[in-house]
Order: C-alpha cells, then sequence, then structure tokens
C-alpha cells in the first residue's frame, strides 16, 4: 500500500489534532471502591500504564477546567447520505441456544448500494464479526466498541428488557458510529452487513481469511509485541500516556456512577413504602389526618421525580462513560497494532543490516576449509553465497519499501482518526454531562416546590384553625 493512498484517504494532522499536553491532568483523580458494581468486560487487550501523581486533583477539574474547543464541537461539512436504525428485538429459542435478532434498517443514496432501502435481522454475533473484519481491514482506524458479551454483575435475568433496550441503544451507537467515518463506512463488509440476507451473509462470512492465515498474523504480532519498538514517534508516545490517564479516570467514573445508580434503586425502593406509610397513619389519627395526607402526597410526588432522576443516570450518563471505558481499551489495542507494524519494519531492517554484514565480510578461513574438505571450490562457494545473499538482500529491500509505506499509512491513518476520535468524544461526553446536570437541577427545583407547596398548605390550615379559635 503506497503512501498516495494514505495521503488521499486521510489528510495528515492538522493543528486542530494535536494533543494537548495538560489534557490529561484535567481530570478528576477518584479512589476505586473494590466492592462498586461493575460492567464485566469481555476484553483481553489490559495493558497496565503508569501513572502521572503530578495530575490536577480538583474535584471539578474535568466539568470546570475542560476545554471545549468551538472548533472541535463542529461537524464534519457535507450531507450525510447513510442513515441506520436499529429497532424491534426479538427473541428466538431453538434446542441449541436462546439469542436475540435486531432489526437493521438503512436508508440510503450511496451508489454501491443496489437499493435505497433495506432491512435485515442481525444478531450480537454479527455485529461482532463485523467489527472483527473492519480491524483486520482499518487495523490504525479506531473502531468503535461494542457492548460486552456478558452482563452486569447482580443481573438476575440475561435477557431481561433493560438488558435488552440497553444492547440495542448501544448496537445503534455502533452503526451509527461506523456510518458517519469516511473511510470504514465505504468498507465492502459493512456494505454486505447492511444489506445482505441471512444466508448471503453467511456465505460471505466464510470468503474470509483461513485458519492459518488468522494464526501466522497472530503469531507475526505477538513476535512484534514481545520484541517491542526502539523508536516510536514522540506524538505516539503523547497519545498512549493520554490514553492511559483517560482510562483510569473513566474507569474510576463508571463505577462511581454503577455505584450511585446502585444505591438509588435501594433509596426508591424505601421511598417507595414511605407515602403509603403515612397514608394508613392518617386513617387512626383523625386531628393529623390531613398534614398526614399532605405528607404522603408530597412523598409519593418525589418519589416519582427521583425516579425520573435515576432513569437519566443509568440510560444517559452510565452508558456514555461506559462506553468511553471500552473506547479506551480500544485505543489501547489500535496502539499496540501500530507498534507491531513498525515492529516488524524494524525487524526487517536489521535482518537487512546483517546480511549486508555478511555479505561484505571476508571469508573465514574455517569455511575455506570445510569446502575443500567436501570437494568444493572455495572462489565458487564464496561467489554463490554472495548471489545467493544479493538475492535475499533484493527482496528484503522490496519487503522493507513496502512496510514503509505500510508504517506510513499506519500513522496517517491513526493522528487523523485520533483527531476525529477526540471531537466525538468531547462532544458526546459534554452532551452526557449537562445533559445529567440539568436533569439534578429539575430534581431539586421539583422536589423543593413539592415541599414549599406542602408548607403554604399547612400555613393556610393552622391560620384557619387559629382564626376559627379566635371567634369561638
Amino acid at each position: 500500500m503506497s503512501g498516495n493512498v494514505a495521503d488521499s484517504a486521510i489528510s495528515p494532522t492538522s493543528p486542530t489534532q494535536t494533543i494537548p499536553a495538560d489534557l490529561s491532568g484535567q481530570m478528576l483523580e477518584l479512589d476505586e471502591d473494590d466492592d462498586l458494581e461493575v460492567f464485566s468486560k469481555d476484553t483481553t487487550n489490559t495493558d497496565g500504564g503508569s501513572f502521572n501523581a503530578s495530575m490536577q486533583t480538583s474535584p471539578g477539574s474535568m466539568i470546570n477546567q475542560y476545554k471545549f474547543d468551538e472548533e472541535d464541537e463542529e461537524q464534519e461539512p457535507g450531507a450525510k447520505d447513510i442513515f441506520i436504525t436499529v429497532d424491534d428485538p426479538e427473541s428466538h429459542v431453538t434446542t441449541i441456544e436462546t439469542f436475540i435478532t435486531y432489526r437493521v434498517l438503512t436508508k440510503t443514496t450511496r451508489g454501491e448500494f443496489d437499493s435505497s432501502e433495506y432491512e435485515v435481522r442481525r444478531r450480537y454475533q454479527d455485529f461482532l464479526w463485523l467489527r472483527g473484519r473492519l480491524e483486520e481491514a482499518h487495523p490504525t482506524l479506531i473502531v468503535h466498541p461494542l457492548p460486552e458479551k456478558f452482563v452486569m454483575k447482580g443481573m438476575v435475568e440475561r435477557f431481561n428488557d433493560d438488558f435488552i433496550e440497553t444492547r440495542r441503544r448501544a448496537l445503534h451507537r455502533f452503526l451509527d458510529r461506523v456510518a458517519d467515518h469516511p473511510i470504514l463506512s465505504c468498507n465492502e463488509d459493512f456494505r454486505v452487513f447492511l444489506s445482505a440476507q441471512a444466508w448471503e451473509l453467511t456465505s460471505h462470512k466464510k470468503q474470509g481469511p483461513g485458519f492459518l492465515t488468522r494464526m501466522g498474523e497472530t503469531v507475526r504480532a505477538v513476535a512484534a509485541s514481545v520484541r517491542g519498538v526502539k523508536n516510536r514517534p514522540e506524538e505516539f508516545n503523547s497519545i498512549q500516556e493520554y490514553v492511559e490517564a483517560f482510562s483510569q479516570k473513566m474507569t474510576s467514573l463508571d463505577r462511581i456512577t454503577q455505584r450511585i445508580t446502585k444505591e438509588e434503586k435501594e433509596y426508591l425502593e424505601e421511598l417507595k413504602e414511605y407515602a403509603p406509610t403515612y397514608t394508613l397513619w392518617s386513617g387512626s389519627e383523625e386531628e393529623l389526618a390531613e398534614p398526614l395526607k399532605g405528607m404522603a402526597n408530597s412523598l409519593d410526588r418525589c418519589y416519582q421525580e427521583t425516579e425520573e432522576q435515576g432513569r437519566q443516570l443509568s440510560d444517559c450518563l452510565a452508558p456514555a462513560l461506559h462506553e468511553y471505558v471500552l473506547c479506551s481499551e480500544t485505543l489501547k489495542a489500535v496502539l499496540r497494532r501500530r507498534d507491531n507494524i513498525q515492529a516488524e519494519l524494524e525487524a526487517k531492517n536489521e535482518a537487512l543490516a546483517t546480511k549486508r554484514a555478511d555479505r561484505d565480510a571476508e571469508p573465514r578461513e574455517r569455511g575455506v576449509v570445510w569446502q575443500s574438505l567436501l570437494g568444493k571450490n572455495p572462489e565458487e562457494a564464496r561467489q554463490l553465497k554472495q548471489q545467493r545473499l544479493a538475492g535475499e538482500i533484493d527482496e528484503l529491500k522490496e519487503e522493507i519499501d513496502k512496510m514503509e509505506d505500510r508504517v506510513e499509512w499506519a500513522n496517517n491513518a491513526l493522528k487523523g482518526d485520533w483527531g476525529r476520535w477526540q471531537r466525538s468524544m468531547r462532544s458526546d461526553l459534554k452532551e452526557a454531562f449537562l445533559s445529567t446536570a440539568q436533569k439534578n437541577v429539575d430534581y431539586y427545583e421539583k422536589c423543593l416546590a413539592v415541599w414549599e407547596s406542602f408548607l403554604l398548605s399547612m400555613r393556610a390550615e393552622v391560620s384557619e384553625v387559629d382564626q376559627r379559635a379566635g371567634d369561638s
């Protein structure tokens, strides 16, 4: 793959895509509780990383000091030409397994599609296959994460309505992110996923690389990761440090949000019994009947508002935070794949240097004696070795030229996608934080209004009683 392809596919990094030097320090420093309820994670890429102790730890640092640049919030120009909806989950029970399929509706004006509208049904494994193929085709592009295969700890029923709806929204976001991507959305596997019927998709899946090919790629990747990278560009070191800090902060926020959500559910269960208790009490206290009924009514209204506030946390903030916990793992995997490509290039350069040293070295005396004992002409053997080494050197040069193009493409792809991902992340988290803040303000204002109304009614009743007492 040549550098020209990379230039045409992804533009070089612009000033708006550089990494703020102090951004990783503008996040909350939070302790992680061991007993927090968190989502289970089905990930194999769990690189550890050091943490900068000099980071700011102000409780409001992430919200108050985070810089949401206006240029980062601007949407890319151009009309959207593909719209996808994931809805209508349907349960399927067979003798072997139970699974859920989702309807995927697509409307598009793109020329590579034979029709403008498609309706297919896909299960989670199909989404998993699509993501895997996108990562294989574009190893240093950031492919949005899927929801985990397993469910939240403590959830009794795997396929209850809440779980299915949460997964549906996550699958919809995944396809929407791919559809918005200028390169991933043009992938052939993505087109097939959206348009092919079930049997066609099954047939297409079988056309992928064979087991031995995948095994060979895995072995090379493992060898490259063990070998490591000697001269990683500084900009990717900065990205690595940012991702490590971002991962720790998002994980902490995710766990705390899950804990708060769990505690609010427990509080709601108690609050739900509070109003009926006051109502029963009012039946046995004639003189306190009205105040007790007023308390019951106020508590019931507060219960409804609290339930709505909890829904905001569980349906808006918690999914957004957890989504970016998974995104941080995706980013780590992308950086490893970029490093593996560079490590492979470095290994070939080392092999080329070794071959050249062998070619330029004088023939050892032992080698001459050994060739003489075998009845071969030492000079002829030396020439044959030189020819063989020359051929191997030429072959390595060609491979290195291709690898240099591949490294350049990988670097340009990641740098371009990194800036795009940052803009998307900032927009998503800003929206989640602002909507949660507004919901909290609304919640407390409504609850305050409920109790103020109760106090006014009680004062009016007391004044009425006092007036009747004075008249008598």
